[in-house]
């Protein structure tokens, strides 16, 4: 019963992580429809209402759904479960109507700060709330371990925003029509939830009895997703600011091009904190070690050469999934941020070690640091280089994260880092490199050839090198069929 158990739950981790490397994708195909229907400066605009949406989601959530998963996964009563849902959702519509109210009662000062509509502003007041709502019946779905149904969700979330916005902008509907797509999908997977919901749990007005708990756990969690969101997303106001709207539509194109990295990462991510928690909490210190010394070698290893890809074909690649003069100004960013993601995967290894140790007050105060760095440099660097300097403040940001993550994680226990593979895969990923710039490739088919036999090129090249040995392939190969019972966080 228990290997079943067990069984299930890897089947499930594997889904979440597909399910993720999948939704990783959807800022890729949303830009040739974005830039090249509604131009630049449109697409300067959407990226600031992504931003903004990003922004105010922490903010009005409370930190509250991480407390639903944590708190009901093994809840058996089902008023006790009523009550959780309903007191998290009755307070996150209340906070959310506030944000909106405030949006709506503020939106023309916010439409001109955006360098947006009007009516863009009253759509995004509504968004903000039901992108909010929806991550409480989500985290439902996660709490207990509906996992089919909530990737379900996300996909059809991501996919049917795509579809949607897509549909809009063809039909000429603009920007507007864009963002009021975004609005109509999370208004139905929010009807669509909440009546699965009621229809499982029941329904009550809630007493609010255990929102005191819910909220002592998820606060905490803010500060350290503010600091994040800082590193990753407040440079578009500032660009917006100093530079204006269309500097940002060159920005987030750019951007976008170089976060596809996240693919590789996200899966991983996923996959190593209920593996690692298995083997701490069994005092296995020694394969939690090997483990997250592989882990990083293995991100490396997609990594690097996704660096050396990325950066010979940004501009390439730009060209084809948005304009020339959108590939002339955005190539260079697309080069920091996959440099930026290499360090951002470096930290998020290393930062199991602080998980594993319950000192995830210290990754929230990095991030506190690390945006504080980020947002000040902004405001010297933006102004003197322009769109370039916030992604070296970007680089400066994720480097810091990784290195303090990594002085700090190093008090508790370390684990072995392959240099000699970051050599041999650095040597590889040039001599790819080399090859895919001699190929010249200029249409979409002799791109994708190129990439293909970049990929082979760096692969024979390492395994001439012997960078991988078989141990290590039989390491994780029995590795994750211990992928084990905890609850998913």
């Amino acid at each position: 019963m228990e290997n079943l158990f067990y069984k299930q739950f890897a089947k499930n981790i594997g889904i979440i992580g597909l399910t993720n490397a999948i939704i990783s994708l959807k800022g890729i195909i949303l830009l040739p429809f974005l830039t090249k229907y509604l131009g630049i400066y449109d697409y300067g605009v959407w990226a600031q209402i992504m931003v903004t949406v990003s922004l105010f989601t922490p903010i009005v959530t409370l930190g509250l759904p991480f407390s639903l998963v944590r708190f009901l996964a093994g809840e058996k009563n089902k008023k006790e479960i009523r009550e959780g849902i309903y007191s998290v959702l009755f307070l996150i519509f209340a906070i959310g109507l506030i944000i909106s109210l405030f949006l709506i009662i503020f939106s023309r000062p916010v439409s001109s700060f955006l360098g947006s509509e009007y009516d863009l502003i009253i759509i995004l007041a509504f968004l903000v709330l039901f992108e909010c709502l929806n991550s409480v019946f989500l985290n439902v779905l996660r709490a207990f371990q509906e996992i089919k149904k909530y990737s379900f969700f996300i996909i059809f979330q991501n996919f049917g925003g795509i579809g949607l916005v897509a549909i809009a902008i063809i039909l000429n509907y603009g920007l507007l029509g864009a963002v009021f797509s975004l609005l109509i999908i999370n208004l139905i997977i929010f009807l669509i939830l909440g009546g699965m919901i009621i229809k499982g749990a029941g329904f009550e007005l809630p007493n609010f009895s255990r929102i005191k708990q819910y909220l002592s756990f998820g606060v905490p969690t803010i500060p350290g997703n503010l600091g994040f969101w800082v590193v990753q997303s407040s440079d578009r106001y500032l660009i917006g600011y100093f530079l204006g709207i269309t500097s940002v539509g060159y920005y987030a194109a750019g951007y976008t091009l170089g976060n596809i990295l996240m693919l590789f990462l996200t899966p991983l991510s996923f996959l190593l904190t209920p593996v690692l928690s298995k083997l701490y909490d069994e005092n296995k210190i020694n394969e939690v070690k090997i483990c997250l010394s592989y882990s990083l070698k293995y991100f490396l290893m997609v990594a690097i050469p996704s660096v050396f890809g990325l950066s010979v074909l940004a501009r390439q690649l730009l060209t084809i999934l948005s304009t020339t003069e959108i590939a002339s100004q955005g190539h260079l960013i697309t080069i920091l941020i996959t440099i930026s993601i290499l360090f951002f995967g470096g930290r998020v290894v290393t930062s199991q070690i602080l998980a594993l140790v319950k000192k995830t007050n210290i990754s929230s105060t990095i991030w506190i640091s690390a945006a504080i760095v980020n947002f000040g440099l902004n405001f010297i660097f933006i102004p003197h280089f322009g769109i370039l300097g916030a992604a070296i403040t970007t680089l400066i940001a994720f480097t810091l994260a990784f290195s303090l993550t990594l002085f700090y994680s190093s008090r508790y226990f370390t684990f072995s880092i392959d240099r000699r593979f970051i050599l041999k895969s650095v040597f590889a990923s040039t001599i790819m490199s080399l090859i895919i710039i001699r190929l010249n490739a200029t249409s979409i088919i002799e791109l994708i050839i190129a990439i293909i036999i970049g990929i082979l090129i760096y692969a024979i090249t390492l395994f001439i090198l012997k960078g991988v040995n078989k141990e290590e392939i039989k390491f994780f190969g029995e590795l994750f069929k211990i992928r084990n019972s905890r609850t998913i966080q």
